[in-house]
Formats: structure tokens, sequence, C-alpha cells
């Protein structure tokens, strides 16, 4: 058994049965992927378009590939056709993008909410108010009819302090469980609490994250 398989069965035998792992594959290449591929990895997340669409097209299909970096407008059209679930949608901006090169692509894409919690300011996302006036304005089914939201997603500070981190990745989840909570509207699902990666996956899961990204510790560090 290789290290990266071993390194999958580990984490995904030690997690909780509801909690999806999205294996980050950003910068690994493809020889890297097939291993975890074998392993029975079927969901990879990158955050390069270009480096996404190549692996698109050189490993099997049943792959679910995640965009889980920041995604600029131009660059929309390359992942609308194949994406699963887009992770860091952060503007109404990008929303108007993504529904355009969906109807374009003839599907319906998945997306999430970014959610801008940490401290650092080169992160990206709506801020919790922003998110709730988005939330109570949206019309999904009639502005953006090919678009539907799964969730949301966010990135904690990059801190060892665990108060601080568990503190942000709740302020999350209580929007997560509000929005959850209110009266359904078409095309919004809340199903996907997207929080966690290496360093922080057990708290981000406490918190209530039902989805984790995790790169080095399946991969190895870059």
């Amino acid at each position: 058994m290789s290290v990266i398989s071993d390194n999958i069965n580990k984490i995904k035998g030690a997690l909780p049965a509801n909690i999806t792992l999205v294996a980050v594959s950003k910068t690994k290449p493809i020889e890297i992927l097939r291993e975890a591929y074998d392993a029975g990895q079927r969901i990879f997340g990158e955050n390069k378009v270009q480096e996404m669409c190549d692996k698109y097209e050189a490993l099997p299909k049943d792959i679910e590939w995640h965009l889980i970096g920041h995604l600029q407008t131009n660059k929309v059209k390359y992942v609308a056709p194949f994406v699963s679930l887009i992770h860091a949608v952060e503007s109404e901006k990008l929303l108007k993008e993504i529904s355009k090169q969906a109807v374009k692509a003839e599907r319906i894409v998945d997306i999430l909410i970014q959610i801008h919690i940490a401290k650092e300011e080169t992160k990206f996302g709506m801020s919790l108010e922003e998110a709730r006036e988005f939330f109570q304005k949206i019309d999904m089914k009639k502005d953006y009819p090919n678009v539907k939201i799964k969730g949301l997603m966010t990135m904690a500070s990059f801190t060892d302090n665990v108060n601080q981190v568990t503190k942000e990745f709740e302020e999350v989840a209580e929007l997560y469980n509000d929005l959850k909570n209110q009266k359904s509207k078409e095309n919004v699902e809340m199903k996907v609490l997207s929080m966690g990666m290496s360093g922080d996956y057990l708290l981000a899961i406490k918190s209530g994250s039902n989805m984790i990204r995790v790169g080095s510790s399946i991969f190895g560090s870059r």
C-alpha cells in the first residue's frame, strides 16, 4: 500500500460517516492523483483553472472536480462544462458569469458561497452580514436558473489560536444553520458546509462542517 493510499484510509477511517473528504491535489502531478484514485478517492480539489482542466482531460471521468480557489470571471467558461462544485463564489458578478456559462454548457452548476471570516485581508468572501443580506434578496430561480447554491465555504485564520479558529468556524456554522432553517427558496439547498483543511479540519468538524479540504495530510507538504 502506498503512503498516499495509507493516508487516505487513515483519514477516512477516522471521519464520521457524514463528512465528505475533498483531496486537495493542486500542484500535484497526474501520477500522484492516480495513486489517490486507486485508493478509492473520487473527489479532488484544485485552485487553478488550467491545471484542473488538464487533469480532467487526463484522468477518469467518474472523478468529481471541485474548484476551491479564487475564480476569475474570465476563467468560468473553461470549467462550467464539467466542474462538480465551485467553492469560492463571493460576488454577484461571479455568480452572473457562472450562470451565463452554465446556460451555454446546458447544465446546472453547483456552487458554495464563500464567507470571509478570517483576520487575513488576503482571503476572499462575503462578510456574515453581507451573506445574510444576499440570501434575503436573492431569487436564484429567476436570476440564475442554471446555478444551485448548495451551501457555504470558509477558511479560518491561519493561527495556532485554537479558540479563535473555533470561534470563526462556529460563527459560519451558525449562519449556515440559520439559512438552512429558513423557508426554502428554489435553487438554494443548504446541504454543504465546507470548512477545515489539513491543520484544522478536526476543529471544523466539531463546529459542524460536513466537507473538509485536505491536501498536505494526504499528499505531503509541497
